[in-house]
């Protein structure tokens, strides 16, 4: 969608300049110009911000997918092993963590596992579980981050190398030159400038929602966890004497 708009605006911009008959020869377009072949006057420079921008998409889809299936009822999943544990029933407990299958699970598991021990040995289970999947949560981040950072600057890098060839051009021919003999160098310069920054700003953007998403999850494991071992510290209910 981005590269679509960028798109509608480069034609925009060269229709408007179309009606100075100094720059005609520069935007006159080709019989079947496509949204492919504006792309390629960006010059070799489009080829890595094109494998960024399908490295985002890769990384977007991928961590959606996990954080989703992270996703359960914190509070209803608490409720249901306290019961469990109330009843005794360890292993039954240890089994439906197994089945859920989530973080939560997971971090509950390797302390139920370890009940009858002392509770800060519980307490560091957990800890070192949650570590494992706070990281498991945040993989690949890095790679959005570095994305949008990256790509920006290559389409930078591609304004400064289209540049050198239109001054190139220009010495070349002694000053005597027409805009469409710039028109590559102009090309490069316009359309890597706007590919890379349309790339950052994808990136960036579902970078920042997806952190938010993260950051939401870790303080839902981290409330869930300490009532846990709340629970696990209230002393057990004292059985009422009958009187004969």
């Amino acid at each position: 969608m981005l590269f679509t708009l960028m798109y509608s605006f480069i034609l925009q911009a060269t229709t408007q300049l179309a009606q100075n008959d100094t720059l005609a020869a520069f935007t006159t377009e080709p019989e079947g110009q496509s949204f492919f072949y504006i792309l390629m006057q960006g010059g070799y420079i489009m080829i890595p911000i094109g494998l960024l921008s399908v490295l985002a998409i890769f990384v977007i889809a991928e961590r959606w997918r996990v954080l989703n299936n992270s996703q359960m009822d914190n509070e209803k999943f608490l409720g249901t092993v306290e019961e469990m544990l109330k009843e005794g029933s360890t292993r039954q407990a240890i089994r439906y963590c197994e089945e859920m299958d989530k973080p939560l699970a997971r971090i509950l598991k390797q302390g139920i596992k370890r009940l009858g021990r002392p509770i800060l040995d519980i307490e560091d289970a957990i800890k070192n579980a949650g570590k494992r999947e706070i990281h498991m949560l945040e993989k690949k981040m890095d790679w959005l981050a570095t994305i949008a950072g990256v790509a920006p600057l290559l389409g930078f890098l591609g304004t400064v190398t289209g540049m050198i060839q239109a001054f190139m051009e220009i010495q070349s021919l002694q000053g005597n030159v027409n805009p469409s003999v710039l028109a590559g160098g102009i090309w490069e310069a316009l359309i890597t400038t706007a590919a890379g920054l349309a790339v950052g700003i994808f990136a960036f953007f579902f970078y920042n929602y997806l952190i938010s998403r993260i950051n939401r999850m870790v303080f839902d494991l981290e409330v869930s966890t300490t009532e846990f071992i709340e629970l696990l510290q209230k002393p057990a209910p004292k059985k009422e004497t009958v009187l004969r």
